[in-house]
């Protein structure tokens, strides 16, 4: 226990103990004095401080209690803090019961920092064995993958939190306020993809934005000019989303669509167009799909990058963004999806070589009952 407790519990002695003093004189004078009337009365406003402090009743519970309660510590706190929390959870019935016990301990307790799941009507005992058990530490975690989707990602949230969706909706209509590029059409790719651990009492708006900045960090870490992340994160998306788990590829993929940029091609890109038909669990779109240039994001109708992120980018993609592979490739194409072996072509006549292998390797799989080609 810190010297800022033992100095408090001293004070706390020296105050409760002029209190219960000055409560039985009192008393004592009215009984003395024969007044029935003012004792009665006396007793109706300080009847339980006086069996308090005179110990006629427990400040304590007994036992491990019942039903449920969930107490939060939270950085800074000390343990009058933590008592006071859990008496006004009805977790204890005293906060001086859980308190001086506390006092008591050699060596003195070191509290972990979050929420945990206790019941109510414990016994200080109880209660502090409780909160020294990781057991009983709530622990809300989520895993967002890499080029996961970001209402996928916030959906994901909402069902492990308990965050009703609408909330997750609401905080992100206006996504600036979170620092976010007002060019940005939409909270898209500014999330960073991890495994997040969160509290019960956070909302949806303290969720977004500690992802928002987690994405700021990486942004900062691989040396994303402030002017230029919107750019950096929607082509980090793309080769997210196109590339799939063979991160090797990732800075081959982004000089594919860099150099398609630079000498004014169309991306072609058919995660784009999946993405703006509101299709974001695959890249496999129909001519129609691809021939519909309203769609914002169809880069095979419309020139350049698209209007935004795809995607939540990770690591990897950001850094390929940043830095793509020397080559002069304007073209790539997987040709085992299982695998995830790619080609990279410098001519259409190549590409289309390629594109014939992937056809003849769809064949074959779709034969053996695979529906990765569909």
């Amino acid at each position: 226990m810190n010297a800022r407790e033992k100095r408090g519990r001293r004070a706390k002695r020296e105050s409760s103990t002029g209190k219960r003093v000055l409560i039985v004189l009192l008393v004592a004078v009215l009984l003395l004095g024969g007044l029935g009337a003012g004792v009665a009365v006396l007793w109706s406003s300080f009847g339980a401080q006086v069996s308090k402090a005179m110990g006629w009743e427990k400040n304590d519970y007994e036992g491990s209690g019942t039903g449920s309660a969930v107490v939060t510590i939270r950085e800074g706190e000390i343990g009058s803090d933590i008592a006071a929390s859990l008496a006004k959870q009805g977790v204890v019935k005293t906060s001086e019961a859980f308190y001086d016990l506390l006092l008591k301990q050699d060596p003195a307790v070191e509290f972990q920092v979050g929420s945990y799941q206790l019941k109510k009507q414990m016994s200080a005992k109880a209660a502090l064995a409780a909160l020294q058990d990781p057991k009983n530490q709530i622990k809300l975690t989520v895993t967002i993958p890499e080029g996961m989707a970001a209402g996928d990602a916030l959906a994901r949230i909402s069902k492990v939190t308990g965050i009703p969706q609408a909330d997750f909706d609401a905080a992100v209509k206006d996504p600036s306020k979170y620092g976010i590029p007002k060019a940005a059409p939409s909270i898209e790719g500014f999330l960073f993809p991890a495994t997040y651990t969160f509290e019960p009492g956070d909302t949806a708006e303290s969720i977004i934005k500690k992802m928002v900045e987690r994405m700021g960090q990486a942004l900062r870490e691989h040396g994303v000019p402030e002017a230029d992340e919107l750019r950096v994160l929607t082509l980090a998306s793309i080769v997210q989303r196109e590339a799939g788990s063979n991160q090797a590829d990732f800075p081959k993929i982004a000089r594919v669509f860099q150099n398609r940029l630079d000498q004014g091609m169309k991306l072609q890109s058919d995660a784009t167009v999946a993405y703006g038909t509101g299709n974001t669990h695959t890249v496999w779109t129909t001519e129609a799909e691809r021939a519909d240039a309203s769609n914002k994001y169809n880069t095979y109708a419309n020139p350049g990058l698209p209007i935004g992120p795809i995607g939540l980018p990770g690591d990897v993609a950001i850094a390929a963004a940043m830095k793509p592979a020397p080559g002069k490739w304007l073209y790539f194409v997987p040709i085992n999806l299982e695998t995830g072996e790619t080609v990279f072509s410098e001519t259409n006549e190549q590409h289309e070589a390629a594109v014939a292998k992937l056809g003849q390797w769809c064949e074959a799989h779709r034969a053996q009952g695979g529906k990765r080609c569909d």
